[in-house]
């Protein structure tokens, strides 16, 4: 993920490095964030996507992004707007607190994956102590947790991401 919404720059360096995937912002629906109104690019981000022939490289979407308010779309809810990144071709969603390393609703995830057929992954707050709560999502994406203190400015600790996998091997039965 590149801030800012920079969808189509993270297409551009997956391309370039042979990466898998990007997490893109602000695919369906609009809301507002630091940087401003930010507008759904579902059609601009997948025609891009097979104008730069990254048609490979997955494509999954923050909904209901934190950082962000949504009363622009407080009508639709979590659901709805899966439904929609769905509708509008990503390959999954990305479910989050409302900030950096805040806690998901594993409500969320759990209504999300009955009314979607996508994989769906948990983008923040994940820690040993809540994991369990979120095992059977697709994915899940870490960062604050594995850094000193558990803040987002530290550094990565090997022995936090050793126990932390370990703990999601023993849960998932692996």
């Amino acid at each position: 993920q590149i801030l800012a919404g920079g969808n189509q720059e993270a297409l551009a360096v997956s391309k370039a490095c042979g990466l898998q995937f990007i997490r893109a912002e602000c695919f369906v629906f609009s809301h507002v964030a630091d940087e401003g109104l930010m507008d759904g690019c579902a059609g601009s981000l997948l025609r891009y996507r097979r104008t730069i022939g990254a048609e490979d490289v997955l494509v999954f979407v923050d909904i209901k992004k934190k950082h962000s308010a949504h009363a622009i779309t407080s009508d639709v809810d979590i659901v709805a707007t899966a439904e929609a990144a769905k509708f509008f071709l990503a390959n999954g969603v990305v479910i989050t607190g409302s900030a950096t390393g805040q806690e998901a609703d594993h409500n969320q995830l759990h209504d999300v994956a009955s009314n979607v057929d996508i994989p769906v992954l948990i983008g923040s707050g994940v820690t040993k102590e809540n994991v369990h709560k979120f095992v059977d999502a697709n994915g899940l994406i870490v960062g604050s947790h594995f850094k000193t203190d558990g803040k987002w400015t530290g550094k990565v600790e090997y022995d936090r991401v050793r126990s932390f996998t370990d703990l999601v091997k023993q849960l998932r039965g692996e």
